[in-house]
């Protein structure tokens, strides 16, 4: 339970951050404070990687739900960046780093199922 609370107070300030880097009243003008803001948004990454990569599965059940926790977020995460490719490609100026980040997303989920299925 502890660890439960924790993980969820680092991925909610993790959120908070990247939305507050969006700048959306326009007062991260410094840029000594925008790099303590990217500072911090790469220390609660890592530290929200670091509880996804320790997580371990209980049961078949627990097994079951982490897997669809990870098929939900590929989804929606590749689902966002096909809608910001679109919505660039009718503006004329597909941004590289979408193209990219899709195609690595995929490239890893492939590799890792081919992994875990010769490995099993």
């Amino acid at each position: 339970m502890k660890n439960s609370i924790i993980e969820s107070f680092v991925a909610g300030l993790l959120v908070l951050v990247a939305l507050l880097l969006l700048n959306p009243l326009h007062f991260w003008m410094p840029d000594m404070m925008l790099m303590g803001m990217l500072a911090a948004l790469f220390v609660l990454f890592a530290l929200f990687a670091s509880f996804l990569l320790r997580e371990k599965s209980l049961d078949e059940r627990d097994a079951q739900h982490r897997a669809l926790s990870g098929r939900n977020a590929f989804l929606v995460g590749s689902g966002l960046l096909i809608v910001g490719i679109v919505v660039q490609g009718f503006a004329h100026a597909i941004d590289s780093w979408l193209v990219s980040v899709l195609v690595v997303m995929i490239l890893v989920k492939l590799g890792t199922r081919f992994w875990s299925d010769r490995n099993r």
